[in-house]
C-alpha cells in the first residue's frame, strides 16, 4: 500500500501518521525545509470547542499530535477575550518533534520537494511529479492525499489581498502552493464575503525583545496581555478581513492582544507600524510573522476542494483532501481532525474497505459534514469555521457537542463505536 501526501502541515503530518499506523508506505511531499506551515506560527490549540475536538480524537486513537502540543506548551487553561482553556504550544520547539515522531513511525518525508505536475490515468492520479537539482522526479502511488492548502502563491495574496507580505510560507524562497486536486482537473472554489475572495490571516507575530520587558514579562507569566488601543490608533474595519472570525470581536479591535506562543502572537491580520508604535510599550515593536506585517498578511480559503464526508475528492477516484483543502476549516485542530480522516480512509480505499464517516454525533463528524453542506451555497462560503468560535462553536453549543470532561467526551466516542479507531 503506497500513498503520497503533498503538503506537510498538520493536516498532511496527521494523514501521514493515520496511514503509516495502518501498515501503509507514506511518502510526504513539503515544497518548505521545515514541516507544520501555519502551524509554526500558530500555536493555539484546546481553546472553546477545540478541546472537545482533541478530547474525541484522543478517545478515537488518534491523539499523538495532540500529545505532542501538550507536552510543547508554554501555557495551558488561558483565558482571552471570547476564549476560555486554551493551550498555546512553543512554535519554536514544535516542529523538531513532529518531524522525529513520522521519520519513527517509518513516514518517507522529502523536504523542499515541491510537485509541478501530476500524470493520470483516467480518472486516476498515476503519479505526482516534482522537480530537484532541475531534474524531473516521479513518484507513484496507489492513493493520493491533498494537504497543500489554500494560501498562497504570491500572485494571489497581491490580486486579493495587500500584496506578498514576507510571511512563515515563504513562496519566494520554495516556490508558491501547487494545487494537486487542481492539477487533477477539479474545480476548486473560493471563499467570498462582500465581494472580497478568500480571507486575510488573523495574526502577526511581533519580536519579544523589541517590546517593554514589563509587558514582556506579564506576557511570559500568564501568556496573555490585553493592551487597551488609545482612541488615535484605533483603527476599524480589519475584523470582516479575518480567516479567524472566532477572533471578530469588538475586543480585538479595541485592544492589542498578545498571546505567547515563544513569540508575541498579535492578534490582528496587521497593523500600521508606525501606529503601533505609539502605543505604550510598543515604542520599538518589530515584526516576526510577516516581516511586513505593517502592511497586510497572507490570503488564506481561494482553493478549495469539492469533496464527500469520507473526505474524497469529487470527481478523482484515488485522491483524498484535509485541511484548509477540505472547506473554510480554520486552525491546526481542524486540520488533524480532517487529515486523520483522510489517511486513514485511504488505507481503506485501497484495502477495498467502505470509508469510514465520523458519526454527526461526535463534534469532529458534525463539523465535517455540515461544512461540507454548508460549501455548497453562496452563504456558506462566506463564512468561516472553527471548534473554537463564531458559527460553528455556537452550533456545537445549540446541538449540546461541547464537553470539556474528558470522561464525559470519551463515553460519547465510545457509544459510536469508533474508540480507538485510529490506533493502529
Amino acid at each position: 500500500m503506497k500513498i503520497v501526501i503533498v503538503g506537510g502541515g498538520w493536516a498532511g503530518c496527521a494523514a501521514a501518521l493515520a496511514a503509516a499506523k495502518k501498515g501503509a508506505e507514506v511518502v510526504l511531499l513539503e515544497r518548505a525545509d521545515m514541516l507544520l506551515g501555519t502551524g509554526l506560527v500558530g500555536g493555539i490549540f484546546r481553546n472553546n470547542g477545540r478541546y472537545t475536538a482533541a478530547e474525541e480524537m484522543i478517545a478515537m486513537g488518534g491523539g499523538e499530535l495532540f500529545h505532542l502540543m501538550d507536552g510543547c506548551a508554554l501555557h495551558t487553561a488561558v483565558g482571552f477575550p471570547g476564549h476560555r482553556h486554551a493551550s498555546l504550544y512553543n512554535v519554536a520547539l514544535i516542529e523538531p518533534v513532529v518531524k522525529n515522531l513520522l521519520l519513527e513511525r517509518g513516514v518517507g518525508l522529502v523536504l523542499q520537494g515541491r510537485m509541478t505536475d501530476v500524470e493520470m490515468d483516467g480518472r486516476r492520479i498515476a503519479a505526482v511529479v516534482m522537480k530537484r537539482n532541475e531534474e524531473r522526479v516521479r513518484i507513484d502511488g496507489q492513493v493520493f492525499v491533498d494537504t497543500t492548502g489554500s494560501a498562497g502563491p504570491p500572485a494571489n495574496c497581491n490580486k486579493y489581498g495587500n500584496g506578498c507580505a514576507m510571511c512563515i510560507l515563504r513562496c519566494h524562497a520554495f516556490g508558491g502552493r501547487v494545487s494537486l486536486a487542481a492539477k487533477a482537473g477539479v474545480k476548486e472554489v473560493a471563499a467570498k464575503s462582500g465581494g472580497r475572495v478568500g480571507a486575510m490571516s488573523g495574526s502577526c507575530k511581533l519580536h519579544k525583545e523589541s517590546l517593554d520587558p514589563t509587558l514582556v514579562e506579564e506576557l511570559n507569566r500568564k501568556g496573555v496581555v490585553v493592551v487597551p488601543l488609545p482612541q488615535e490608533a484605533l483603527i476599524k474595519g480589519k475584523l470582516a478581513i479575518k480567516a479567524c472570525q472566532q477572533y471578530a470581536l469588538p475586543e480585538f479591535e479595541n485592544n492589542l492582544v498578545l498571546l505567547n506562543t515563544g513569540h508575541a502572537k498579535l492578534m490582528t491580520p496587521f497593523f500600521p507600524l508606525d501606529i503601533l508604535r505609539i502605543v505604550p510599550g510598543f515604542e520599538h515593536a518589530r515584526y516576526e510573522d510577516p516581516y511586513a506585517g505593517g502592511l497586510g498578511n497572507s490570503i488564506r480559503f481561494c482553493a478549495m476542494s469539492p469533496r464527500d464526508d469520507a473526505l474524497r475528492v469529487e470527481g478523482v477516484d484515488n485522491l483524498f483532501c484535509a485541511g484548509e483543502k477540505a472547506g473554510p476549516l480554520v486552525g491546526h485542530t481542524e486540520a488533524i481532525c480532517t487529515g486523520t480522516l483522510a489517511g486513514y480512509n485511504a488505507v481503506r480505499s485501497i484495502r477495498g474497505e467502505a470509508p469510514l464517516l465520523i458519526p454527526e454525533g461526535t463534534a469532529v463528524g458534525d463539523a465535517i459534514s455540515f461544512v461540507r453542506r454548508q460549501m455548497a451555497t453562496e452563504e456558506g462560503l462566506s463564512l468561516k469555521y472553527t471548534f473554537s468560535g463564531s458559527v460553528y462553536f455556537q452550533r456545537m453549543q445549540e446541538l449540546g457537542l461541547y464537553e470539556t470532561n474528558p470522561g464525559n467526551i470519551a463515553d460519547r466516542v465510545a457509544s459510536t463505536g469508533l474508540e480507538g479507531i485510529f490506533t493502529g
